[in-house]
Parts: structure tokens; sequence; C-alpha cells
């Protein structure tokens, strides 16, 4: 069973239909359909770019300038690893190597079952907590590398 989500064409529709079908919207139309599907779809951005009369390459300008927009599928969960200064200099690189030994994948890719993607960010702004790691919207601060497995766990599908 996939967990890639199929573009539902109606449920699109709705999405622009929530922005009145304006083109000052898109943006806001393309973190919608993220939302829903956890990245841009092709079959997505051609129903967005028809509705909206634009051509598809403009679509594809916005989704690849934005770093938070993903043309490829993104994991249930994203595993952000700080390497701003502080946490840099407190061992953000080593938790980064963890994180990719445990999940077997680099920075910027997705594991293969889609349970979790890993990214790095330059700075969270909690810089008292370093070297922060944030699985969604939680923060794992003073984290250690020790401690890659425990947070994964944490979240792991049973």
């Amino acid at each position: 069973m996939s967990k890639i989500k199929e573009v539902r064409p109606e449920k699109v529709a709705e999405i622009l239909e929530s922005f009145e079908h304006r083109v000052d919207s898109l943006i806001m139309i393309l973190q919608d359909i993220q939302e829903e599907y956890r990245y841009l779809p092709e079959d997505a951005l051609r129903i967005v770019a028809d509705d909206l009369d634009l051509p598809l390459s403009q679509l594809y300008e916005v989704a690849t300038f934005y770093r938070s927009f993903s043309l490829e599928p993104r994991g249930t969960h994203e595993v952000k690893v700080c390497l701003g200064t502080a946490c840099h200099l407190r061992g953000g690189p080593m938790i980064l190597e963890n994180f990719e030994r445990v999940l077997g994948v680099k920075a910027g890719q997705t594991t293969p079952d889609l349970d979790f993607t890993l990214e790095t960010v330059n700075c969270v702004g909690a810089c008292a907590l370093a070297p922060l790691v944030l699985v969604d919207s939680d923060y794992h601060g003073e984290t250690r590398p020790s401690k890659v497995k425990d947070i994964l766990g944490k979240y792991s599908q049973k």
C-alpha cells in the first residue's frame, strides 16, 4: 500500500475555489496542495496551471524557488537538524551523520518507506537548546548522537 495520496481533481478544484481562482493567491494555493499531498504532484500542478491560465513552467519556477516546496514525495515526519553556529559547535554535524546512518538517507532525502524526510536548517533561533533537532514541530534540545534512535522511535510507524 502506497503512502502517496492519489491526486483527486475535485480536491484541487476545492483548494482553487477557496482562493477564488486568483492568480495572486498562487503561493497559498501551492501551500494548501502541498499540505494535502505532502508535496506538489505534477498532476495537481497541471490542474492549477489550466485553471489559472498560467504556463506550467511558471508554477515550476515558483515551486523550485521556495525551499518550502517539494516536487518529490516527503515523509510523514520531517526531521530537521540545526547546523547553525551554536548547534554546529556543539556537535550538530555528528548528529546529522547519525540520522543519515540510522535512516539510510542523506540530508535532503526521504526514506523509501516515506516515514521520514531528513533536512538541515541554518538556525531555528533556539541556540540555548543547542544542538537542536526538530521532528515535525517538536523540539529536541541538547541532542546527543546516542539519542538519535530514541528520537526516531517516538515517531516510527508501528
